[in-house]
């Protein structure tokens, strides 16, 4: 077992507070959007020499080079050993999942993950044609899909997915009413959307008004100017409170976005502590505030649809996008006959483990397939393997190589704090 130092990556939305408070650190005084523990080659966690004795991550007697090296490495030095023979024939010798804490104090760009079969042409042919992987333009970083899913710490605030076109119709009506009441002049984007809506192909109506909202430059920056000082001016928002005080707090931080408006096409979720959705290939998201536990497939390849500065590939995004309405995607937990509580997704990169130990209370397997990473974010736990033990305080984290399983994860010996923990693993076994 190996603990981890991990890298933290200070994107403007991220809190300057809430994962320090969470991980019992001081803040850095900067945001602190993203820690990323796994071996993404893009910032891979370091792995802290071999701990077989329960040294809480102490270096290998003997060791030349402080035993410290990037999880990528050190598990390209052995992958059958550290990712398991089923793990290795699945998803090559690398990693296949990559768990991140997300502090989200602003909202994050809209945006949607291609198929691993879009991902692997899309790398290709950018490769080919010597694109710099550094370059703005640059759409895929890699040859991988990104499933993912969100489990919530704090209250959570996301869009997700395409709501029925009748529901979003029914907004853009109200609006249309409040223009109409007020003596005002109607935004002439409106009238095209309610028509784009209409249509009695759903997936083609979900389309037409994306595109149009998506493409629609000076228009859509117009509208979208009107509508929200409207709204500011005390329009009625009826029964689309949410949705509509979203269009008025997004366009405060990014306005004349189309995303603003696009907002209206989508599911508005407000999660509660405890709660997870997972995202496949396809799904228009953002993230919007709140702490979670974000688990994905070893990726970072985003195509982005609006609420940010950063390059927007119209057309490549319109091929990426599942043009049709979904319900939330809600993840309940499996409690098994071990007393494992998981978050399994319709994904075979990974599942979530979480898991919460009262003080003298007893252990619980940890649920691992292939290789797993967890992280303490309240109180300390012992891991507990045939090969050694290894004590993780509020904080730290690990890698656990496949053939260290099985392992227990046990509350410490004299500890008066609840111990919590989430731990990743494959999804290859039910």
């Amino acid at each position: 077992m190996y603990e981890l130092e991990n890298v933290l990556r200070p994107y403007a939305w991220g809190s300057t507070t809430a994962i320090a408070k969470l991980l019992g650190r001081p803040a850095s005084g900067g945001p602190e959007a993203e820690l990323w523990i796994g071996a993404h080659p893009d910032s891979p966690s370091v792995a802290l020499s071999y701990a077989a004795s329960g040294s809480g991550g102490a270096h290998a007697a003997g060791s030349d080079d402080d035993g410290r090296r990037t999880l990528d490495a050190l598990i390209a030095e052995d992958p059958a050993h550290h990712l398991g023979g089923e793990s290795l024939a699945e998803f090559g010798p690398r990693l296949p999942f990559l768990l991140k804490v997300l502090a989200a104090e602003h909202p994050l760009s809209l945006q949607v993950h291609p198929t691993l079969q879009q991902a692997r042409e899309g790398f290709a042919r950018e490769e080919a044609a010597g694109v710099d992987p550094a370059a703005v333009e640059r759409n895929y970083k890699d040859d991988n899909h990104k499933p993912e899913m969100i489990f919530a710490l704090t209250d959570f605030e996301a869009l997700c997915g395409f709501r029925p076109a009748a529901e979003s119709r029914a907004v853009f009506l109200h609006l249309a009413a409040c223009f109409d009441l007020a003596g005002l002049e109607l935004p002439p984007l409106l009238p095209r959307l309610l028509d784009d809506l209409a249509r009695p192909d759903e997936p083609a109506a979900l389309r037409a008004a994306f595109e149009r909202l998506i493409a629609g430059g000076e228009d859509v920056s117009h509208a979208t100017a009107m509508i929200t000082a409207a709204l500011i001016s005390g329009a009625p928002m009826a029964s689309h409170v949410a949705e509509l005080t979203t269009v008025v707090n997004l366009n405060g931080d990014y306005p004349g976005d189309p995303g603003v408006l696009i907002s209206l096409l989508l599911n508005r979720i407000s999660l509660a502590p405890g709660e997870a959705v997972y995202l496949p290939a396809g799904n228009v998201h953002a993230y919007l505030r709140g702490l979670g536990i974000e688990v994905m497939a070893s990726s970072d390849n985003v195509l982005r649809g609006g609420l940010t500065p950063k390059f927007v590939d119209v057309p490549e995004l319109l091929k990426t996008v599942a043009f049709e309405a979904v319900g939330v995607p809600m993840l309940d937990a499996e409690t098994t006959m071990l007393g494992q509580e998981l978050f399994r997704p319709p994904f075979r990169e990974f599942q979530l483990q979480r898991v919460e130990l009262q003080p003298g209370g007893g252990p619980v397997p940890l649920a691992q397939s292939g290789a797993a990473v967890i992280i303490v974010v309240a109180g300390a736990v012992l891991l507990d393997s045939p090969k050694g033990e290894l004590r993780l305080d509020h904080g730290a984290s690990a890698f656990l190589p496949a053939a260290e399983a099985p392992v227990n994860v046990h509350a410490v010996s004299g500890a008066t704090q609840t111990a919590l923990a989430f731990a990743v693993t494959t999804g290859l076994k039910a």
